[in-house]
């Protein structure tokens, strides 16, 4: 061959090479890197941006949190699955609404069963079809697979009592982050309230500290760094602290996205804050940014270092050159808490609604839905279409350009005509939500909400009772104190409400609009 022929070949080569890394990098660039962020037990007037909706008193700012409303679109009318997080947090990660799972009313331990079944489509899977680097960060909070700590191939079986010593918590041996579809996980398999009191790195127990060892996490314990265990005692690392759990966290998210912006496949980030869930233990210091003892609670200190957090995410994202391609949906898990110190100083974190986390009321499942994507989502834009975190998959797997499978993500919608000012729809005819330990569900169409009572000696969920019967069409703060349930004006409307909530139940019919 002359030299002639090879300087046309390596020309050729050369062209081709950089063809493919262009076609790369606009592929990469095509799909943004995606950040979906679930707080624990955030009510809509926790975000001063929310609260400032129907009040100007503002008794904690959350300016990062505020930014990304203001630059992107938020939904005032956005629904948990449920007012307690267990049960969402299986509904979000499958889009399924909660009364899909083996325990409608969520699984209470990670020493217990998943209620993801293995062949279950989850956000993870979801994304790492589409091409995605895929990760979770903080909060699991369902069940999931260990092994007896006297037969490592026998999964154990939780008894619920005090003092699980017989279960081996130096990893997860199934049905975890990892064999749910994500690539990396730094994980607290129940945030930082019950046992194990450990963090897991993709699944495997990560010491805290060189001398770590797995010990018993007693009250006395807790005092002695002071704060008190939310739950029971149980097994954890030697070195627990949850006052150090939210730097630990954020610092890993920031690492993932510094390592993962390098290269040009895209990055999902599912990011469940240990803020605000008990015990409160804020930081001490974040970001620069003194945290504990600088508001009225311990609570609101929290509100303040979960803010921070975000703001640690946003300035990573600009740092690395990916803050105009990235999109960040921001909600939470339930409805904010009923802290008396923090209430006595006047902070709502309802808002104007009634009740809180694990009630049947507004304040129990209305949260803060933020979207945020700089080159897509016009900025300071509000919509009030009735959504749930539910929603979340349908609009990533359109986003991505997939199709749900007829039995995966039964009732996820996509909201992405919504998002990006496409197209109005309707996501839901009608909300189907649940409450807590109350054993109530509520079904909410045109403004008008049901409560239904579900008997709580009833294992099969099937003897219900309509409770209440709220309009909530107008001076929604008032109206849901006037219950119309024993109104002859308004049977009928009773009547149609219950009569579709059970349909929409028994029959196990696709609610979802994909």
């Amino acid at each position: 061959m002359n030299f002639k022929k090879l300087l046309i070949l390596g020309v050729v080569l050369i062209s081709t090479t950089l063809f493919s890394q262009e076609l790369a990098l606009s592929e990469a660039e095509s799909k943004p890197n995606v950040i979906v962020i679930l707080a624990d037990d955030i009510g809509s007037g926790d975000i001063s941006h929310y609260r400032r909706i129907h009040s100007n008193n503002i008794i904690v700012e959350t300016p990062t949190i505020d930014k990304l409303a203001k630059e992107g679109k938020i939904f005032t009318d956005a629904h948990s699955p449920a007012a307690l997080c267990a049960p969402t947090r299986y509904a979000i990660m499958t889009g399924n609404h909660c009364y899909r799972s083996y325990a409608p009313s969520g699984v209470w331990g990670c020493y217990q069963p998943s209620p993801i079944e293995k062949n279950q489509l989850t956000l993870g899977k979801l994304m790492k079809q589409a091409g995605y680097k895929t990760s979770f960060f903080g909060k699991w909070g369902f069940g999931m697979d260990f092994a007896r700590k006297d037969n490592p191939n026998e999964v154990y079986k939780s008894p619920r009592k005090e003092h699980e010593t017989d279960v081996d918590i130096s990893k997860v041996i199934d049905r975890g982050p990892v064999q749910n579809g994500f690539d990396y996980s730094f994980m607290y398999p129940a945030g930082i309230q019950a046992e194990p009191y450990a963090v897991y790195e993709n699944g495997v127990m990560a010491p805290l500290k060189e001398d770590s060892e797995i010990v018993l996490i007693t009250q006395k314990y807790a005092s002695n760094l002071g704060f008190k265990l939310d739950k029971k005692e149980g097994l954890g690392d030697s070195n627990w602290d949850p006052h150090n759990a939210g730097t630990l966290l954020i610092n890993k998210a920031v690492d993932f996205i510094e390592k993962n912006s390098e290269t040009n496949e895209p990055f999902f980030m599912y990011y469940c804050s240990q803020a605000v869930h008990k015990p409160h233990t804020p930081s001490k210091k974040l970001n620069g940014t003194k945290i504990a003892g600088t508001t009225p609670s311990s609570h609101l200190d929290m509100v303040k270092e979960l803010d921070i957090q975000v703001e640690m995410m946003v300035q990573t994202l600009k740092k690395q050159g990916i803050y105009d391609n990235t999109l960040i949906i921001f909600t939470s898990d339930n409805g904010g808490l009923l802290i008396k110190k923090t209430m006595a100083s006047k902070h709502k974190s309802s808002d104007i609604y009634r009740g809180g986390k694990n009630q049947m009321y507004e304040g129990g499942t209305r949260v803060p839905f933020i979207a945020w994507w700089p080159s897509k989502i016009k900025a300071n834009t509000v919509s009030n279409t009735p959504i749930l975190g539910i929603d979340i998959m349908a609009t990533l797997a359109n986003l991505t350009n997939q199709n749900i499978e007829e039995n995966q993500a039964m009732d996820s919608s996509n909201l992405l005509p919504i998002l990006l000012d496409a197209k109005d729809i309707e996501p839901h005819p009608f909300l189907i939500t649940q409450s807590g330990t109350g054993k109530q569900v509520m079904i909410t169409e045109n403004g008008w909400k049901l409560i239904i009572q579900i008997d709580k000696k009833d294992k099969t969920f099937k003897k219900r009772t309509p409770f209440a019967l709220f309009n909530l069409n107008k001076n929604i703060s008032e109206n849901e104190n006037q219950n119309l349930i024993n109104n002859p004006k308004y049977q009928n409307k009773v009547k149609e409400l219950f009569e579709k909530y059970n349909q929409t139940r028994d029959s196990k019919v696709k609610t979802g609009k994909s």
